[in-house]
């Protein structure tokens, strides 16, 4: 099943003169029995983020950060969490998309942290993000969640049934030392398992190992209307994509939901775009990483509508 989101508004800044964009990529992860964890892209040209549980502002996180754990929340519960970016003029911007989470029931008496998480191992991915892996730590009850640590400062979160993720965002031609810690519902912290160290590659790709591979455009010509073609492979991360974002002409136009089994090997999606023939397009497409970032954007591709229903053009 495949769900689609046309005229979904891509990530933007502040732009001149108009409050900040909403922001993208947001994602709730319980951290305890009384804590969510909440992640989201960054924005340009943001001087802060605020952070709603509902209708009620949590927490105020500055521009050059962003998440936030959310904390004193109730167990067994379910919350609805939303957040919205502030340019340097306190402009406000619309809230991002809903997202949610249920913090599990609460533990008495658990004084045990977990054990740390074992054999973490990593990769650069590209010049500005990393891919990490552990093996699952133990609890006398249940792991919840990860801290995923860069240097000593908390800078990810996970669920406690994930045992990989992929870190973006980094600076090219750096290195990086990151650790990881397992918690429990009743927020007992274990000690952190062995640093792994790895150095982004040099230069500006926006991590170019977390974009789909192989990506081509077409056209098509169907009772007087003319649509691209899309076919792609997902990339190679540690878990399974189930979404992705297509950018035309510049703007983000369509998202692509998949409710079943997404795709492994080979992917391929098919979108109007209009009757005009001989008109020129650009296109190029993203995924969401299983971590609930964004990857990085395939290479653009050029593509011509035409008159001839049989014949497909890109360059």
């Amino acid at each position: 099943m495949l769900a689609l989101c046309c005229g979904c508004a891509g990530p933007g800044g502040g732009d001149e003169g108009r409050a900040p964009g909403a922001p993208t990529g947001v994602t709730a992860e319980a951290g305890s029995a009384t804590s969510v964890h909440v992640m989201w892209n960054a924005l340009s040209g943001v001087s802060a983020y605020e952070v709603y549980r509902g209708t009620t502002k949590v927490g105020d996180v500055p521009g050059s950060a962003h998440m936030l754990d959310v904390t004193r929340l109730a167990p067994s519960t379910a919350y609805v969490f939303t957040v919205r970016a502030r340019d340097d003029e306190g402009r406000l911007g619309p809230r991002s998309r809903e997202v949610r989470a249920t913090t599990p029931a609460a533990v008495a008496a658990d004084r045990s942290a977990p054990t740390p998480p074992g054999r973490a191992t990593g990769r650069a991915a590209g010049s500005r993000a990393v891919q990490l892996s552990w093996t699952a730590a133990t609890d006398d009850r249940k792991v919840v969640s990860y801290d995923i640590f860069q240097g000593g400062v908390k800078i990810h979160s996970v669920g406690g049934g994930q045992t990989a993720t992929v870190v973006t965002g980094l600076r090219p031609g750096t290195r990086y030392s990151f650790t990881v810690r397992a918690r429990d519902a009743a927020d007992n912290l274990s000690p952190a398992g062995a640093a792994v160290r790895l150095s982004t590659a040099p230069g500006d790709d926006e991590g170019r190992d977390t974009a789909p591979a192989d990506f081509r455009a077409t056209t098509h010509r169907a009772d007087g209307a003319y649509y691209i073609d899309l076919a792609w492979v997902p990339p190679r991360v540690d878990g399974v994509v189930t979404e992705y974002q297509i950018q035309l002409d510049g703007q983000a136009v369509t998202s692509l939901v998949w409710g079943g089994t997404p795709p492994r090997d080979r992917a391929t999606h098919s979108f109007y775009v209009g009757r005009e023939a001989g008109a020129g397009h650009r296109v190029r497409l993203r995924a969401r990483l299983p971590d609930g970032t964004w990857g990085a954007f395939t290479a653009e591709r050029v593509v011509t509508t035409e008159d001839d229903p049989e014949d497909t053009h890109e360059r």
